[in-house]
C-alpha cells in the first residue's frame, strides 16, 4: 500500500514529465525521482547499453544488476511509449515504479516470515512512510528485497541459496555485503562456520557471475561506480557535509580516510557486541547495526537510503514507538533535502544552516534506534523478541537455539549456575 501511495504522490511530476530539476518544480512539489533523469542522461534514450557502449553522456555510476534492470526496462519503455523522449522517460518511470512496488511487497513478505512467531512485526515494516516517500526515487528496493530474501533463506537453513541472494543483492547495491561480517562473527561464536562458508562462497561466486562479463567487455564502464564513489566529496545528508560547509571545504583524500576510520571503529564495536555480549545477539540486530554504521559514515545520504533499514529495523527492534520516532526523523529529513535543493535552484526553501538541522535530526533518529538495539543486546530482557522466552533468534537459521562454543565469561558462568 505504501509503495502504491508513493507512485500516486509522484503523479504531479509525472504529468509534467519530470521537467528539468533545475527549474525547482520537482523540489517544490517534492516529487523528484532519479529514474526519468537517468533515462535521459545515461544513454538509455539513445538505446545504448550501460557499461559497454559510450557516447556523449556520462557513464552509468550504478552497480551491474541495477544497470541491467535499467537496460531491460528502457527497452520496454521505448517499445510501449510511442515517439518522444518525454513519453519514454515517463513510461520508463512507470515500469520501474511498479517493479519497485513488487520489490517492496517481496521485502515485506520476507520480513513477515523472518519474524517467526511474531509475523505482526512485518506490519511495522509495511507501514513505514519512507516506502511511500522514497520508494520510487531510485532502485534501492531491489537490493532491499534481495537482502530480505537472502536472510529468509538463511533462516530456513538454506545457506547456499542465502549466499546466491546476498550476492545478487550486493550486485545491485553495495551495502548488503556488510551483513556477512556479523554473520561470520555469530557463526564463529556458535561454532557454525560450515554454513557460513557455504553462504560466503555462494555470495562471492554469484557476485562474480553477474559482474565478470561486464568487467571483461566493459572495464571502464564497470569501474565507473568505484571511481565515482572514491572521488565524490562530502554530499547530502551527512555530518561530513556540515563539516565541509562550516569549515569552507573538506579534502576528498582526507574525507575518504575519515570515512574509512569511522566505519572501522563502528564495526569494531559491533564485533565486540557479537563476540562478548552476555547472550549471543540475534542476526537481525547485528545486520541492522552494521548497516546503520554504513549509513552514518557514508559520504552521501540520499532519502531513499532509509529504505535499507526498514525490514532490519522492524526485526531488530519491533516496537512501534521507536520505529515511528525514527521514521518521523526521516520524514523531516526527506522534506528538508527537497527544500534545500529548492533553495539552491533559486526558489524559497532552506538555506544550508537550516538544512544542517534536518541532517542532525536524521542522524539523531537513526542513532536513537541503534542505541535501543544495543541496549537490547546488552540486556536481553528488554529485547521484545526474547522477552517472552519463546524464541532465541527467528532469523538465525543454524544459529537459532545453538549453544555458544565460546563467549564471555559472564555468559558461561550464568549457564553453569542455571544448571544447578
Amino acid at each position: 500500500m505504501m509503495a502504491g501511495l508513493g507512485i500516486m504522490q509522484r503523479g504531479i511530476c509525472r504529468q509534467n514529465a519530470w521537467a528539468s530539476p533545475v527549474s525547482g518544480y520537482a523540489y517544490s512539489h517534492m516529487c523528484y525521482s532519479d529514474i526519468p533523469h537517468m533515462y535521459r542522461l545515461r544513454g538509455f534514450a539513445e538505446g545504448k547499453l550501460p557499461y559497454v557502449d559510450q557516447g556523449s553522456y556520462e557513464a552509468l555510476e550504478y552497480p551491474v544488476l541495477t544497470g541491467a534492470i535499467m537496460a531491460v526496462t528502457a527497452e520496454f519503455a521505448r517499445a510501449f511509449a510511442g515517439n518522444g523522449i518525454d513519453k519514454e522517460a515517463v513510461r520508463f518511470f512507470d515500469f520501474n515504479a511498479w517493479l519497485m512496488l513488487l520489490c517492496a511487497a517481496v521485502a515485506i513478505w520476507a520480513t513477515v516470515h523472518l519474524a517467526g512467531r511474531r509475523p505482526w512485526d512485518g506490519v511495522i515494516a509495511a507501514s513505514a512512510p519512507v516506502i511511500a516517500l522514497s520508494g520510487t526515487i531510485n532502485w534501492d528496493l531491489a537490493a532491499v528485497a534481495l537482502l530480505a530474501l537472502g536472510m529468509l533463506a538463511w533462516a530456513r537453513h538454506e545457506p547456499a541459496l542465502a549466499g546466491v541472494l546476498l550476492g545478487l543483492a550486493t550486485a545491485s547495491k553495495l551495502y548488503p555485503v556488510l551483513v556477512l561480517g556479523p554473520l561470520f562473527l555469530l557463526c564463529l561464536r556458535a561454532g557454525k562456520l560450515r554454513p557460513f562458508s557455504q553462504t560466503a562462497i555462494a555470495a562471492v561466486l554469484t557476485w562474480l557471475a553477474v559482474n565478470l562479463p561486464v568487467m571483461v567487455f566493459g572495464w571502464s564502464g564497470w569501474t565507473r561506480f568505484w571511481v565515482f564513489s572514491e572521488e565524490r566529496g562530502a554530499d547530502f545528508g551527512t555530518p561530513w557535509l556540515i563539516i565541509s560547509q562550516a569549515g569552507g571545504g573538506l579534502d576528498v583524500g582526507l574525507l575518504n580516510r575519515l570515512v574509512e576510520v569511522s566505519l572501522l571503529l563502528l564495526c569494531a564495536g559491533i564485533a565486540a557486541l557479537a563476540l562478548f555480549a552476555p547472550r549471543r545477539p540475534r542476526f537481525a540486530q547485528l545486520a541492522f547495526l552494521v548497516v546503520v554504521a554504513f549509513v552514518l559514515t557514508i559520504k552521501v545520504y540520499s532519502p531513499q537510503y532509509a529504505l535499507w533499514l526498514v525490514p532490519l529495523a522492524a526485526l531488530a527492534r519491533p516496537r512501534w514507538r521507536d520505529f515511528l520516532i525514527w521514521q518521523a526523523c526521516e520524514i523531516v529529513y526527506w522534506a528538508g533535502v527537497w527544500l534545500y535543493l529548492l533553495n539552491s535552484s533559486g526558489g524559497k526553501g532552506l538555506d544550508e544552516r537550516h538544512y544542517w538541522v534536518a541532517i542532525l535530526i536524521h542522524l539523531a533518529g537513526t542513532l536513537y534506534l541503534a542505541v535501543m538495539v544495543v541496549r537490547d543486546i546488552l540486556y536481553p530482557q528488554h529485547d521484545p523478541v526474547r522477552a517472552d522466552g519463546l524464541d532465541d533468534d527467528p532469523s538465525g537459521g543454524p544459529l537459532d537455539g545453538a549453544p555458544d562454543r565460546f563467549g564471555p565469561t559472564l555468559a558461561r558462568a550464568a549457564a553453569r549456575s542455571s544448571a544447578y
